[in-house]
């Protein structure tokens, strides 16, 4: 069960249910975390900015490629949502999680989110010189801004015990 509940849209006041039409028209979607965070509508914005480091990560980086990475992170974090959410992404795209065979960059960003997530004073120096090689640093600082989200993400959706969303149900690692 969760720490904290989700808003009540009827009830909520003015700024929350502004806020929660906003990011339905920006997405179409509205999730139980997004529900919880919406009790402040500064601490959404914050996190929603996940999308907009996504959209700079492109087209360096393929959706693929951000949902292995973003899925490291949250497997690392032990966190079901997250983990489940790019279970989908993946799914949906007619990938089988558990039969990737990642390419050399997505096996890259799949070693420097996991380390990120695991201790990010440890990243090893020979991650980062490959990180280098292939990206220039204004894409690294988006890609080390965007692990960054998503471990808040992790933290957020742990902490609060957020209950995973019943669309994604179906999508859960066994």
């Amino acid at each position: 069960m969760a720490h904290l509940s989700a808003i009540d849209y009827a009830t909520a006041p003015e700024e929350i249910r502004a806020e929660h039409d906003r990011e339905l028209a920006l997405r179409g979607r509205m999730t139980n975390m997004k529900r919880v965070l919406l009790h402040s509508p500064a601490a959404h914005r914050i996190y929603a900015e996940w999308f907009t480091l996504r959209d700079l990560l492109r087209p360096a980086l393929d959706d693929r490629a951000v949902w292995l990475f973003s899925k490291a992170i949250a497997e690392t974090m032990h966190a079901e949502i997250p983990v489940t959410f790019f279970r989908r992404a993946l799914i949906d795209s007619g990938i089988d999680p558990e039969g990737i065979e990642p390419a050399a960059d997505e096996a890259l960003l799949i070693s420097f989110g996991k380390a990120v997530a695991a201790d990010a004073n440890a990243v090893p120096n020979e991650t980062w010189a490959a990180l280098k090689a292939r990206y220039d640093e204004t894409l690294l600082v988006n890609l080390t801004a965007f692990a960054g989200i998503m471990v808040a993400t992790c933290v957020f959706t742990n902490a609060v015990k957020v209950e995973l969303d019943p669309e994604l149900e179906g999508y859960r690692k066994r």
